[in-house]
């Protein structure tokens, strides 16, 4: 039986990306992600015990992906059931938080990121105040803060809602709420638009300090540069559209023809967010060079270990003597990295 505390919707949607692009990308998202997050984890476990600030960023970063992450099989089961909700208003309230909210914490750290990096190229010997190991754990806290707050506005409102089906419809408003309207300007242009000009303007005054820089070797200036570049492009893709949409959304949608005319960009928008759990760990692990190394020797041994097997069927004397090159390798690789993070950037 339907909760009465929940709110009749005022539109009936026609939602077929829901049912068939969502799930899937999600699945894909989960089958990447989690790898991708849990070695970036190890890796950012690596700097904290080497005292690099950047690890607290990284570390924060990566837990906001996987709390993410793991609200993904809940939501599988909402779109696989027809966008109804079956664990009640509170567990509504939760996983749509951890599934919207991860988006500005992400931004957060991205932007404590980009300033750390800003510091560290442009002012490296000013400033170290900043680029400190408690510093990093105060800003990382303020940020967690920060969102813990903008939920206190969710959860003292109802976020499960009955649609025309008489499906339980969970943190889907059409159209949007009145009191929706001025948190999701706040969204816009405080949660998206300043962190977008910080974020560009570091990386601009990064890549003009590298490109000045005589004593960077060219090849660290290309990797320097196709970060800053990923990082920009990322960022665009998988937030520009979604907050491009919510702002219109808040400004025009007052009825449903224009709910229907949006709903799907809307949510294919939305869609994109997910991605960036994926890129994540893809560009502050991956790309480093250390890591890549690390990356490839743990293939190559893996490789070794099954040609090992085919051809005789027994791979345990070959797996022990390939044991200790490799392990030494990785570790060298890994102990590179920690040393390279504050001036690979």
């Amino acid at each position: 039986m339907t909760d009465m505390s929940e709110e009749k919707m005022n539109c009936t949607i026609e939602n077929q990306i829901h049912q068939y692009l969502f799930p899937s990308t999600y699945i894909l998202v989960l089958l990447v992600g989690l790898p991708a997050n849990a070695y970036s984890l190890y890796h950012a476990w690596l700097q904290l015990r080497a005292r690099n600030e950047l690890g607290i960023y990284l570390f924060n970063l990566t837990v906001s992906d996987l709390l993410y992450l793991a609200s993904l099989p809940f939501w599988l089961q909402y779109f696989f059931q027809g966008d109804n909700w079956q664990y009640g208003e509170l567990a509504c309230k939760m996983f749509g938080f951890l599934l919207y909210e991860n988006i500005y914490i992400s931004i957060g750290f991205l932007c404590c990121i980009s300033i750390d990096r800003y510091l560290a190229v442009v002012y490296p010997l000013r400033f170290t105040s900043l680029r400190t190991m408690k510093a990093a754990m105060l800003i990382s806290a303020v940020v967690w803060l920060k969102e813990l707050c903008m939920s206190v506005v969710f959860f003292s409102h109802n976020e499960l809602s009955t649609d025309m089906l008489n499906h339980s419809v969970c943190f889907e408003h059409y159209p949007m709420k009145t009191w929706e309207w001025s948190v999701n300007y706040y969204r816009f242009f405080v949660g998206f638009l300043f962190p977008l000009g910080i974020l560009s303007l570091s990386y601009f005054r990064v890549l003009r300090a590298v490109g000045k820089s005589a004593g960077t070797q060219t090849a660290q200036k290309t990797r320097i540069k196709n970060l800053v570049t990923s990082t920009i492009i990322i960022f665009l893709v998988c937030f520009s559209p979604y907050h491009v949409f919510l702002l219109v959304r808040t400004a025009l949608e007052r009825e449903c023809s224009f709910t229907q005319k949006i709903f799907n960009s809307y949510h294919f928008s939305l869609l994109l967010t997910s991605l960036n759990c994926v890129a994540d760990p893809m560009l502050y692990c991956f790309v480093s060079e250390s890591a890549q190394r690390s990356i490839q020797q743990v293939a190559e041994a893996c490789g070794h270990a099954l040609c090992c097997c085919k051809c005789d069927g027994s791979y345990s004397t070959d797996s022990n003597e390939a044991a200790a090159p490799i392990d030494n390798a990785v570790g060298t690789s890994v102990v590179t990295l920690l040393h390279q993070t504050k001036t690979e950037i």
